[in-house]
């Protein structure tokens, strides 16, 4: 019987994959295996469904037919991590146990975004996914895309109560300072990714994270800084580190996110089309694109 820990092999450069649409904004799951080919092929340790890959803009049935497939096509060569956060307790248990029996290694849940609820309730919908699985299970704080912050009160408990099964991914501001209270919160143990689309991986690599989940569209500037940083080559990270900084923030918001990336995924022959499911809150316009295409030319030097 292996005797590593389930939470030990998901770790390091894990990009969350941006969902590719055909022109009637169906999924194209062809693009979607060419995506997912093109980012193990490119260093990833894994992948992961969540808010990038547009969640919330899927029907029920899309986003169990998402994660199938993504499963399927990621077989044999890394981790999978399904975002499984829901606005009911219930609707999160189903799509953890269909998460699991999909394939994947682990899940990740936002708290619903339809309510603000206190620390007991948060608990208790944490809990509920995490008896429902036996997978690790990452409390994504989304607070800096919608809802409010998680309170490092309220990780820390959840953590002391449910267990090392339970990991973090932080991404409410102030990121560095936030990251070092939950650690020290837990005493150290707590297994902790970076969430700030890679605007802070060298700070919060030197806090103790154990991974990262960026966008897909920078695979190769991940995997290259990633590497240099476990390297301790400050002079390599540093280098890739102030471009990475300045392309992201340009990109405001879950929107932002998304109209960006999915622009560099179609300029590297990845993606097809750049849509987005709409209503959408940012529009990426031809000045923004130029310094977004000048920047990407920038760090792909520096790697």
């Amino acid at each position: 019987m292996n005797s590593i820990p389930p939470t030990r092999g998901v770790a390091g450069v894990l990009p969350v994959f941006q969902t590719p649409y055909h022109d009637d904004e169906s999924i194209d799951f062809d693009t979607l295996k060419g995506e997912i080919d093109w980012l193990f092929d490119r260093g990833a340790d894994g992948i992961v469904m969540a808010m990038v890959s547009e969640t919330l803009r899927l029907t029920s049935d899309e986003r169990r037919s998402l994660a199938e497939h993504a499963c399927r096509f990621a077989a044999g060569r890394g981790p999978v991590v399904i975002s499984v956060g829901a606005e009911s307790s219930r609707a999160a248990e189903l799509y953890t146990r269909h998460a699991e029996t999909s394939g994947a290694a682990a899940v990740m849940a936002i708290p619903p975004v339809s309510v603000a609820i206190g620390e007991d309730e948060l608990l208790r919908y944490y809990e509920r996914i995490v008896r429902a699985t036996g997978l690790p299970v990452i409390v994504q704080d989304a607070g800096g895309y919608v809802g409010r912050p998680i309170s490092i009160e309220a990780q820390a408990r959840m953590h002391a109560e449910l267990g090392d099964r339970v990991m973090f991914k932080p991404e409410a501001a102030p990121i560095g300072p936030r990251l070092s209270a939950l650690r020290d919160a837990t005493g150290g143990k707590a297994r902790i990714f970076e969430g700030s689309g890679g605007i802070a991986l060298g700070d919060s690599f030197r806090r103790g994270i154990v991974g990262t989940m960026p966008g897909a569209d920078l695979i190769d500037v991940f995997v290259a800084l990633w590497r240099a940083l476990v390297a301790g080559d400050e002079r390599r990270a540093g280098a890739i580190a102030m471009p990475l900084a300045a392309l992201v923030s340009l990109e405001s918001g879950l929107d932002g996110f998304l109209a960006i990336e999915k622009h560099l995924l179609v300029r590297q022959g990845i993606f097809r089309n750049t849509l987005v499911r709409g209503p959408v809150a940012f529009i990426l316009d031809g000045e923004t694109r130029a310094e977004v295409d000048r920047l990407f030319e920038v760090l792909m030097a520096a790697v």
